[in-house]
């Protein structure tokens, strides 16, 4: 499942990899589904275990990656991508590496949702494009795809209607609605089920509606 190890022997190596993630939740050992939970600019791991509680599903063991001095990559998600490098595909091996992790301990990929807000929501959704399967869902909080702009024909695969939620505002000052849409596009392409929100005037944040959203999508992935 290797996807930036070229060579077993020389294993891919960058900024984020040797920073130990958070856990939290349900143990592993016991858990009935997991969450990857991918922090914003600036942020921290231990940022994102508030919203984990909110959510209120005491059966899902989360994860939580901490990006080296706070940022997964130095300039805006719309900059070329060889101007956030190494830290781009530090942070996509970063997501490689928990979801296989957490394989490895017993939860199958389609039981394990990977969730970002703003520039943690943007990694979510391009390892998501990237990498097409049937996750357990994929949550873009204030996120799009990567790069200045959308290259459809690079993205190849099939999600297999993995349920996927993309909410922003529509006057975000950091994710331009338009991406948004791009990044629905794409994502349908690959055959996800994808609910889409743009909130009027809303703040650069995680608001009620979209915590009650994916709060239902995670009852769902255990009745499942």
């Amino acid at each position: 499942m290797s996807l930036f190890r070229v060579d077993p022997k020389n294993p891919f190596s960058g900024p984020h990899q040797e920073i130990k993630e958070q856990t939290f939740g349900a143990p592993l050992s016991r858990a009935k589904a997991a969450m990857i939970l991918v922090h914003g600019r600036g942020a921290t791991a231990e940022s994102m275990r508030p919203l984990a509680e909110e959510f209120a599903q005491p059966d899902f063991h989360y994860v939580t990656p901490q990006a080296a001095n706070h940022t997964w990559y130095p300039y805006s998600f719309l900059e070329p991508k060889e101007k956030n490098q190494p830290g781009l595909s530090s942070g996509l091996q970063k997501v490689h590496d928990l979801l296989e992790s957490i394989e490895e301990g017993g939860i199958p990929q389609n039981k394990i949702m990977i969730l970002g807000f703003s520039q943690g929501g943007c990694l979510a959704t391009e390892f998501a494009a990237r990498h097409p399967a049937r996750y357990g869902g994929v949550v873009g909080f204030s996120g799009g795809l990567i790069g200045p702009e959308i290259e459809f024909e690079e993205y190849h695969g099939e999600m297999e209607e993995t349920p996927v939620f993309l909410g922003c505002s529509t006057v975000d000052p950091h994710i331009p609605k338009e991406r948004v849409n791009e990044t629905e596009q794409v994502l349908r392409s690959l055959g996800a089920d994808v609910n889409k929100k743009l909130y009027p005037g809303m703040p650069h944040t995680v608001n009620e509606d979209e915590i009650k959203i994916i709060r239902g999508m995670m009852a769902k992935l255990l009745q499942q």
